[in-house]
């Protein structure tokens, strides 16, 4: 959630195409790579990033490469149409296939896969391991 907007609420917009930034590794060693286009919630993010850090020890860093900035609104149940738009709910991060979402360094090859794999588990779209160029 950003410290501060200039608007309260956003328009949805769409979420197409592929990533022309983000998309390779560029702080750690090895990344989470999203493979669809899809909206990551605050919630999510900060689950993902538990899991990472669960098998990530001293050694290792964590690089959290999206950031929840788009401002999701709903209407209060049983209302009825019109009446202007709704109030703010949550935060989601728009990622397009391809964003690099998560980086980690400082472990090996079989530790990175595991905790990256058990961050995957909790984002709703399809991710995979990468390793750096």
């Amino acid at each position: 959630m950003p410290k501060r907007t200039k608007y309260r609420k956003q328009q949805r917009g769409k979420n197409r195409g592929v990533a022309s930034r983000g998309n390779k590794v560029s702080f750690g060693e090895y990344g989470l790579m999203s493979l669809d286009n899809c909206a990551l919630t605050s919630r999510q993010i900060e689950a993902a990033r538990k899991a990472i850090t669960h098998h990530v020890l001293k050694g290792g860093k964590i690089w959290i490469r999206v950031f929840p900035d788009h401002v999701v609104t709903q209407r209060p149940a049983d209302s009825r149409m019109g009446k202007g738009k709704g109030a703010p709910v949550l935060w989601v991060a728009k990622v397009r296939a391809g964003k690099v979402l998560f980086e980690v360094s400082g472990l090996n090859n079989e530790t990175a896969q595991k905790a990256l794999a058990s961050a995957g588990h909790k984002l709703p779209c399809h991710v995979k391991f990468v390793a750096a160029e």
